[in-house]
């Protein structure tokens, strides 16, 4: 019997090396999770019967030091969840190796060319949440497009005194009472100045003028407060609308919503106006909640889409594939999908990897260990074949 129970301690040890070769091994592999191997006792009744291998526990919820590498699209979470990629023929597989790279059609890809998943834009750069689909990146040049609006908050000092001189002139600093001005764009992306003059023509009123490229274009157009500073007037956007040689004429709604006027200085607080000049692309960026950007030599960046995150209710339950990836079984439940940030899901680190979260000296230590064990068992193999013997020879 103890020679069957010993047998049992080889088999269970050795399993126990295998997996600790395992994880040394891969101890320089992104995003590798260790593994541990489980043992339990064997009994047939009240007969001690030895040891058995219950299953191996992987590492899932301990994460592996993060490594800068410079590259954008190296991604390392911070945090649960794992990405997901999809393979050529459709299968659905998940990682925390997040060396991405572009493939030829300029598709987000790893190293094995699984296609990084996550929610996609339309035609339109409107990211469509709830739509999980391969991450494509535009690479071609951003066209100029015209100022249509602008977002603009001040607040006008109702201190100042109403202007007496007369008629308005942009060239006279007496006709008005503040002024402000503004890049805007045309259709093919030169740059034109916006400017506003504030004129206050009695209490609570004022007036606006507008001049393009110092030549008047609009105005006077109203603006009214109550007695709390409140704007009345305008309620909606005020259009100035205007010719320009050689280009589309321009429109350009100019929205004063928040506007007030206090007895403090003349500020500005926003002042985003829409448009731009023609860009080159110079690379991509990925925030920290996934939001994946081209970039452009013009200051302005378009969303391409949002990496995703999976998780799992047990992720332990995960089987392990080839290329540091998983599959979803029946154990680990089925995965729950979210942007990075969110809920179970940690952050993303752009420019970084995460490394294996292999302890060396832990390994090392069970490693001496499993030595020590597999040396015991086997010198109960030895004295029990010893014994064996000397019953064979009595008899």
């Amino acid at each position: 019997m103890s020679f069957n129970i010993a047998l049992t301690g080889l088999n269970a040890v050795t399993e126990q090396l295998n997996t600790i070769s395992h994880n040394i091994a891969n101890v320089g592999t992104t995003g590798f999770k260790s593994s541990r191997t489980e043992f339990g006792s064997l009994y047939s009744g009240t007969q001690a019967m030895g040891v058995s291998v219950l299953g191996h526990t992987q590492s899932m919820s301990l994460g592996g030091a993060h490594v800068g590498t410079g590259d954008s699209l190296n991604l390392a979470i911070s945090g649960g969840g794992l990405f997901v990629t999809r393979s050529a023929s459709g299968d659905i597989s998940y990682t925390r190796a997040g060396a991405f790279g572009k493939d030829s059609d300029n598709y987000l890809v790893d190293a094995s060319g699984q296609y990084l998943q996550g929610y996609t834009v339309d035609a339109a750069g409107n990211l469509q949440v709830g739509t999980v689909g391969d991450l494509r990146l535009q690479t071609g040049n951003l066209p100029a497009k015209a100022t249509d609006g602008i977002e603009f908050v001040t607040n006008l000092d109702a201190g100042k005194e109403p202007v007496t001189v007369t008629p308005f002139d942009p060239d006279n600093l007496d006709s008005y009472t503040d002024s402000q001005t503004t890049a805007v764009y045309d259709s093919q992306g030169k740059q034109h100045t916006l400017t506003q003059y504030f004129v206050k023509t009695g209490d609570n009123t004022w007036e606006v003028h507008y001049a393009v490229d110092k030549t008047i274009v609009g105005g006077p157009e109203p603006m009214v407060f109550d007695e709390r500073g409140g704007l009345v007037t305008p309620l909606g956007p005020v259009n100035i609308s205007f010719p320009l040689p050689g280009v589309e004429a321009m429109s350009i709604d100019i929205d004063y919503t928040r506007s007030t006027q206090s007895a403090s200085d003349f500020v500005v607080t926003t002042n985003d106006p829409s448009g731009y000049a023609a860009g080159e692309n110079t690379g991509v960026t990925v925030e920290k909640d996934g939001m994946v950007y081209a970039t452009y030599s013009n200051g302005e960046r378009l969303l391409q889409g949002q990496v995703v995150l999976a998780n799992f209710a047990n992720p332990n339950g995960l089987k392990n594939e080839d290329a540091t990836r998983w599959s979803a079984t029946g154990e680990s439940g089925n995965p729950l999908i979210g942007p990075p940030g969110t809920g179970l899901f940690g952050e993303l680190t752009a420019g970084a990897l995460e490394s294996s979260n292999v302890d060396m000296t832990q390994q090392l230590v069970g490693l001496m260990e499993g030595q020590r064990n597999y040396q015991a068992n086997s010198k109960v193999l030895s004295t029990d074949k010893e014994l064996t013997q000397v019953l064979f020879n009595a008899i």
